[in-house]
């Protein structure tokens, strides 16, 4: 199964974050934190519908490493797997290398 977005939402894969301690004992992913912060985007809707009926593009695709506000999206699983879905406004820059 698919996840596609509707309107401005983008569906997003989180990014491993594995932390080491100063002792050097790895943390995984599993450890309870703070929620993340950071992703790839999976898939995006065709955009926001502006009032003079046109749609606005998206200045994200699928592929991007982005970093976005810590409380706004919400969690989805499908076919066990977890992913976020936030608004476009909700991103905050594009990751690169």
């Amino acid at each position: 199964m698919q996840l596609k977005p509707l309107h401005d939402n983008v569906v997003v894969k989180t990014l491993s974050q594995e932390e080491v301690t100063k002792s050097g004992i790895v943390l995984p992913d599993t450890v309870d934190k703070e929620k993340p912060e950071k992703g790839e985007v999976v898939a995006v809707g065709p955009g926001k519908k502006l009032d003079n009926g046109q749609v606005s593009e998206m200045s994200v695709k699928a592929g991007d490493k982005i970093v976005f506000k810590k409380y706004s999206p919400d969690e989805v699983t499908v076919d066990e797997k977890e992913y976020l879905v936030l608004s476009e406004s909700d991103v905050i820059a594009i990751l690169e290398d």
